[in-house]
């Protein structure tokens, strides 16, 4: 877990945008290559935020050794961080690729409601994210398609960020998944590579420095 504090008033209940990530094939590393991969995945995330102009020090974030747990700030601007993080996120994973040290990754997002606990984040909002990030339909999709980056959002997402179109984000790139998991249903959407139409002429450039 990061020294970055949850800004969540005692017994408080907030609403954020919640985004985890997990590596493909870490548990079937050796030690000194997991610790390798542990490097490349800090970097390719620290690079893929400075790209979108996101600053990851105000990030409260739960590391989970192939991956982490991050809730963002309450002023992010969600449409920018799906459409923008995750687009520089797969360029900076295609860097990887051709410099001859490949890493391939699932990537969930989701807005909904948690707070603190004695051991981490409580609420809706971890645990549906860290569903979508575990589910088998998004570890397959990863396996199956070509690219590096598989991103997996929520039902809730898609409808009421996705679909604004808002920073190019193309909902025609998003394919539904349904799945189950401890006896409860979930939803969501799978996008492989970018979330983003091909005609960008129409989107702002610059920082959201959340």
């Amino acid at each position: 877990m990061t020294d970055v504090a949850l800004d969540v008033p005692l017994d408080g209940l907030v609403y954020r945008l919640v985004v985890a990530v997990d590596v493909e094939g870490y548990s079937k590393l050796h030690a000194l290559d997991q610790a390798r991969v542990q490097t490349r995945l800090s970097e390719v995330l620290d690079e893929a935020a400075r790209r979108a102009g996101l600053d990851r020090s105000r990030w409260y974030r739960q590391l989970r050794g192939d991956g982490e747990l991050a809730v963002l700030p309450a002023d992010s601007d969600t449409a920018w961080v799906v459409a923008r993080f995750t687009e520089h996120l797969a360029e900076a994973l295609g860097e990887l690729r051709r410099a001859g040290t490949p890493l391939r990754m699932r990537l969930a997002m989701h807005c909904g409601t948690l707070t603190s606990g004695r051991f981490g984040l409580v609420g809706d909002a971890p645990i549906v994210t860290c569903r979508l990030l575990d589910a088998h339909v998004v570890r397959r999709a990863l396996a199956e398609c070509g690219e590096d980056l598989v991103l997996v959002i929520s039902e809730r997402l898609f409808e009421d960020v996705v679909r604004t179109r808002f920073q190019d984000l193309d909902p025609d790139r998003f394919r539904p998944a349904r799945f189950s998991t401890k006896n409860v249903s979930y939803s969501g959407y799978v996008c492989t590579g970018g979330p983003r139409g091909v005609s960008h002429g129409g989107s702002r450039e610059g920082s959201r420095n959340t």
